[in-house]
């Protein structure tokens, strides 16, 4: 399938000859969820962001942003993340022939993603501080020179991410409410800007880890903790347009806990064969918590795929079982003593 700027070109800024940057991004999974259908009671679907070129959300947005960077003649792009940004601003970048950076909170990214950046060649800086920081900092040194700021403060972001909004409507027809993980809540108001265009009216249902839950709480944190790295901000760049779409959509923004996170997570992974990363488990998180709302249809994003955090998963899994190369030790560990088959997963 061609990348989201060939495929809307129509409903994005680009006019036919403009430079597109593009690794045939978009045209996700869309799986039905059948054992979460049952555990809530309403038909649940899970879109796999996860499936897009460099593993997240972030590539419909970047393909724009870079696209946009190139027309105008930038050599240079720059971001502040949590990872996602970093490896996708980083694979775009590189597929352009720009020089790329990236300013990311020490110690705070996830493994995969850090791996993605430096793989593609970009300037990787660990700051002694955290993600809003990084962002105050990207858009003074923007400020200063002539380099391309591609966070979701850029508004090619919103116009690449709105196109997973088209894609539901054009697979589902109805939806009643989409599930999404907030974090910087630029994804949330891109979703609400794509639905308006194409005339659906979803109830929008975010959700924030409870260690970062500006939007819940009503006022930025300080030091935002959670497990879910990706969602990991204490003062979103896009507040009040998530606001906004949340009251326009009479939406909710409401908070989980890391354990309600991880028990999604892990439940996603061993009943619906999906692995994402623990932050795009906050949306399903958030439909177990605190179900439908008397929606039929539900739509949850799942943001990014598990292998962006392998450690977190290891340290959430089972164990692996040690084996000699024998007949019967096998048997023994795979059948478990029981002589009944593979032990059923936890």
């Amino acid at each position: 399938m061609p990348g989201v700027v060939e495929r809307y070109r129509d409903r994005l800024p680009f006019a036919p000859g403009d430079p597109v940057v593009s690794l045939n991004e978009g045209s996700t999974p869309l799986v039905h969820a059948a054992h979460v259908s049952g555990l809530v009671g309403a038909e649940v679907w899970l879109k796999l962001e996860g499936a897009n070129p460099t593993g997240s959300f972030k590539d419909r947005g970047m393909t724009c942003a870079v696209s946009a960077a190139v027309r105008e003649g930038a050599t240079a792009i720059i971001c502040a993340s949590t990872g996602n940004t970093a490896a996708s601003a980083a694979a775009y970048a590189a597929r352009a022939g720009l020089t790329g950076a990236v300013i990311v909170p020490a110690g705070k990214i996830a493994t995969g993603k850090l791996a993605q950046a430096l793989m593609h060649g970009a300037r990787v800086i660990a700051l002694r501080g955290n993600f809003d920081q990084a962002l105050t900092l990207v858009r003074a040194l923007t400020d200063r020179h002539p380099i391309a700021l591609v966070n979701s403060v850029n508004a090619f972001r919103l116009e690449g991410q709105k196109t997973a909004a088209f894609e539901l409507v054009e697979e589902l027809s109805e939806l009643d409410a989409l599930c999404v993980p907030v974090g910087n809540a630029g994804n949330i108001t891109a979703y609400w800007k794509g639905f308006r265009e194409v005339r659906a009216a979803p109830r929008l249902l975010g959700f924030q880890a409870e260690g970062a839950a500006p939007l819940v709480h009503g006022a930025p944190v300080a030091h935002p903790e959670t497990v879910a790295s990706a969602i990991r901000i204490g003062n979103p760049a896009r507040w009040e347009e998530a606001m906004e779409a949340m009251t326009a959509s009479r939406g909710e923004i409401r908070a989980v806990s890391d354990e309600e996170i991880l028990a999604a997570y892990r439940l996603l992974a061993s009943r619906e064969g999906v692995f994402c990363e623990p932050a795009s488990a906050a949306s399903v998180a958030g439909l177990l918590r605190y179900g439908p709302g008397g929606a039929r249809r539900v739509a949850c994003v799942l943001t990014g795929h598990g292998l962006k955090d392998p450690q977190t998963a290891l340290d959430h899994a089972g164990a692996v079982v040690p084996c000699v190369p024998e007949l019967d030790a096998v048997e023994e560990a795979v059948l478990g003593g029981t002589g009944a088959g593979p032990p059923e997963p936890a």
